[in-house]
């Protein structure tokens, strides 16, 4: 049933729309420090990929179970609780000394981030059923205008040479106020016995749709991952660009990526999300290529800016389409589907720092980002192979339930 968009769902929306974009500011804060952090701590490309492990080891430790909790105590009260720490910890980066250090901080940071991830996603999920529109590009669209906000005050940090310490840390008081301020205006939900997540845990991995949504969301965090931290780096260090130029790099990609999303509800109601989802791993393949493949700076910024766009859908589309297929018939569930497919999705944030580290070290950053790039074209022939599956998983529902009335 569709709900008129006033009244306490559109308060409802303004609060998590501004948690979505907390949340950018806090990643589009740091991201864009690496190469400080890589001075910090004295790390190259190898040694810092394995330190950026830590924040995807985090994430994936609490996103399962992040859903599960979600379920029983509600999205308000995890989102207020993550937001919090995870602003608490974000200036701890800055006393890192070495790698280790700085793994360990970002493993802690990664928890928290994971944990808002999936209960903002799951909130997002909710006023999207009582809104009856398709805004969940819109949610990740405040995502990355946060993140935008979040790399102009890091390029600005930079410029003054202010240190990562002292500039995380006034983040980190703007960002709790911010998280107290937009969280409290989210309602509390009305959590029925059915809601909990009483369920056996292995009928969620006996569903392909479930496995190929999260490959598609697990393809778009490596190449966005890719872009968000090594984007600067690449700048730095392969183009000749300053650092405070650089963090415009990630600038550029997140302004193309927010201005696509905040488009998503208009492309996704007149074209249907498996033609966004092709047509957008297409743009962020072709954006990361020219980026590595053209030796000039200005093609750096356009190639990035490309991939923005590009990779805007594949992700926040994943989760919304998880959202869907756990859908009861009382309006309700989906928490665990959207924990499944986000832990799936986080993979790709372990794996692409390593991976895109490990490769340049063996190769080249350029051949490292244009492994990226394949990845992310990978998500077209996963949208066509999930749509099948979500079609035959609605028919054997529909087979069950004629069965069930004759």
């Amino acid at each position: 049933m569709t709900i008129p968009e006033g009244g306490p769902v559109r308060a409802a929306i303004v609060a998590v729309l501004g948690i979505f974009a907390l949340n950018g500011v806090v990643f589009g804060s740091w991201a864009p420090r690496v190469p400080a952090l890589a001075a910090q701590i004295g790390a190259e490309e190898g040694a810092l990929g394995l330190s950026l492990l830590g924040a995807s080891i985090g994430m994936i430790a609490s996103a399962l179970l992040s859903g599960s909790l979600c379920a029983r105590y509600g999205a308000k009260v995890m989102v207020l609780i993550s937001a919090i720490a995870g602003c608490v910890v974000l200036p701890v980066l800055g006393l890192a000394t070495s790698p280790l250090q700085l793994g360990l901080v970002l493993v802690v940071l990664g928890v928290t981030v994971g944990a808002l991830d999936v209960a903002m996603n799951i909130a997002a999920v909710t006023a999207i059923r009582q809104s009856g529109r398709a805004i969940m590009p819109v949610f990740h669209a405040f995502f990355s205008i946060g993140g935008l906000i979040g790399a102009l005050g890091a390029a600005g940090a930079a410029a003054l040479a202010l240190n990562p310490l002292r500039h995380l840390a006034i983040v980190a008081v703007i960002g709790v106020a911010m998280a107290i301020g937009f969280a409290r205006r989210i309602p509390i939900e009305d959590l029925k016995p059915q809601a909990l997540d009483t369920g056996p845990k292995k009928s969620l991995v006996k569903r392909p749709v479930l496995w190929l949504l999260g490959f598609i969301a697990l393809c778009s965090s490596v190449a966005e991952g890719a872009s968000v931290d090594w984007s600067a780096f690449f700048g730095v260090h392969e183009r000749g660009i300053g650092e405070a130029s650089a963090a415009l790099i990630y600038a550029g990609f997140s302004v193309c990526m927010a201005i696509a999303r905040l488009l998503g509800e208009r492309i996704e109601t007149r074209w249907g999300s498996q033609r966004m989802l092709i047509g957008g791993s297409t743009v962020g393949a072709l954006g990361l290529f020219i980026a590595v493949l053209v030796p000039v700076p200005a093609f750096t910024y356009i190639g990035f800016a490309l991939a923005g766009m590009g990779l805007a859908y594949g992700f926040p589309v994943a989760l919304e389409l998880a959202g869907a297929v756990g859908r009861r018939a009382d309006g309700g569930g989906g928490e665990r589907e959207l924990g499944f497919v986000t832990t799936i999705a986080y993979s790709g944030f372990l794996l692409g720092p390593p991976m895109i580290g490990g490769i340049a070290s063996a190769t080249s950053l350029p051949i490292a980002l244009g492994v990226a790039a394949v990845i992310a074209w990978a998500m077209a022939p996963l949208t066509l192979l999930a749509n099948r599956a979500r079609r035959r998983e609605q028919q054997t529902r529909q087979q069950a339930v004629e069965t069930a009335n004759a």
